[in-house]
């Protein structure tokens, strides 16, 4: 089968499943105009998926807003230094359940089955390639280079959108329903040590998540902070791109061999981590953090195999410092210099580093206001993930708040306590879509309540006409 075979093949298979039927949802009209029913913030797996979702439950007054350019969202083309993604090929995602859009039907419709056998992980590349295919196919309304500066919430239960960017049709958008379908950093910031930030000019480090020129770095020594796959990843891309040196920095005496999500995959923890209670959430969590997720053996293998690879374990940094040729780093088995530094320390989670929520953050429950947790698992960092309702929809600290907050959802990272890693991993995307949907669709069906069941009763067309006796 061809790819434009495939394509047909999907829009089949869709008019087989009623898709795109016609909406239920009632439209409401505002003097500032059009008021969408919803709008997804971020136009990656996350955003696309859940917008396909919500046009299979017959809402399609909605909107995906994406700051990059068409073609970039995410992280593939940007940051992501990965050669494949980590996830097994096998799983399934964002196709929820119609195999023709699966990501191995799109691989095989160009490469055949020989082509997907041959393969071990998915390449970073193709992932992308299918996503824009997946945009596509499906004709989902996303626009590029909008950016969201701030979500405000009015008194008739909608929310103003303040967005801003060459792709936005106006200054202001309005909603009654509010996807953050924003990514691993979309629930908080990218984390930098302020050791490192205090210390040191910003010439000479970037975190992961960012452009880095490594053109610049050629023949150069550098230095990478972290023991995550992101840190193997960027140690590998820096060798093949010509960097002379690069040493990984590790805290632990031991990389993390054991890989949690493996086993959440084929243990029921995913789909049904909703219906633990929180003590087990927190601990599982808890626990999560302590693992840590491995590199995979072949982002490991390809990262070591370079001659100017270099692994430090029990190095934390104790002090960085400018130097007049870059920067000195001193850790218990003592001082190095280099060239430039890349940190891989990850991310912090809190809505209060949102600034588009600004106005609403102090609102918003985090779970340190519900949860105590025992003095053996408190973790601050878990405290401040915001507290979720199963179906992804913040919930707030007071009762006068609860109408501010009423419509808004966080898909992002940020769910990890309250839902799992199913808006977090494409490992629980088939899972995690499914319950956003519905949360929302349930809201709105809910705030129409009075009207829907008024229709009902008042109902009174004439569906059958036959007579008896027979004349």
């Amino acid at each position: 089968m061809s790819l434009e075979a495939l394509t047909k093949q999907v829009k089949t298979d869709l008019s087989y499943l009623s898709f795109s039927g016609s909406d239920w949802v009632r439209p409401l009209t505002h003097p500032e105009g059009h008021v969408y029913d919803v709008v997804i913030v971020g136009g990656g797996q996350s955003g696309l998926g859940a917008a396909f979702g919500l046009l299979r439950e017959r809402i399609s007054n909605i909107l995906v807003i994406d700051e990059n350019h068409e073609g970039y969202e995410g992280p593939w083309e940007t940051y992501a230094r990965m050669v494949t993604l980590r996830t097994p090929k096998h799983l399934t995602s964002i196709d929820l359940g119609v195999p023709s859009l699966t990501f191995r039907s799109w691989w095989e419709a160009q490469f055949g089955q020989k082509g997907w056998d041959e393969i071990d992980k998915i390449p970073r590349g193709d992932w992308m390639n299918y996503l824009r295919w997946y945009r596509h196919v499906l004709g989902l309304p996303v626009i590029n280079e909008v950016k969201l500066n701030l979500v405000e919430p009015t008194e008739e239960g909608i929310h103003r959108l303040h967005i801003e960017g060459a792709g936005a049709p106006s200054a202001t958008l309005l909603a009654r329903k509010v996807i953050l379908a924003t990514g691993i950093q979309g629930g908080g910031e990218w984390h930098v040590p302020s050791l490192i930030s205090e210390n040191l000019p910003r010439k000479l480090y970037a975190h992961t998540s960012e452009a880095i020129n490594f053109d610049m770095l050629k023949g150069k020594k550098i230095a990478i902070l972290g023991g995550g796959a992101s840190a193997f990843d960027n140690a590998n891309f820096a060798l093949s791109e010509g960097v002379k040196e690069a040493h990984v920095f590790v805290r632990r005496s031991k990389l993390p061999r054991v890989n949690p999500i493996r086993q959440m995959e084929v243990s029921g923890m995913i789909e049904r981590f909703h219906t633990l209670s929180d003590a087990d959430k927190y601990a599982v969590i808890s626990h999560f953090f302590k693992l840590n997720q491995p590199p995979t053996n072949d982002t490991f293998d390809r990262a070591s195999s370079w001659s100017g690879f270099q692994l430090h374990l029990e190095a934390p940094w104790l002090d960085v410092k400018a130097t007049n040729e870059g920067a000195e780093v001193t850790t218990p088995q003592g001082t190095f210099s280099f060239d430039f530094l890349i940190i891989s320390t990850g991310l912090l989670t809190d809505p209060a580093l949102r600034p588009e929520l600004r106005l609403v953050e102090h609102q918003i429950a985090r779970w340190g206001d519900v949860y105590q947790a025992p003095q053996e698992l408190e973790n601050p960092m878990l405290d401040a993930h915001p507290y979720l309702s199963p179906g992804f929809a913040f919930t707030s600290r007071e009762q006068d708040d609860r109408n501010n907050l009423h419509g808004l959802f966080a898909f992002n990272y940020s769910a990890l306590i309250s839902c799992g890693i199913s808006a977090s991993a494409l490992s629980g995307m088939k899972f995690g879509i499914p319950k956003l949907v519905t949360a929302v669709a349930d809201q709105l069906f809910l705030d129409d309540r009075e009207t829907i069941l008024n229709d009902f009763y008042q109902y009174n067309q004439i569906e059958f006409v036959g007579r008896w006796p027979k004349s």
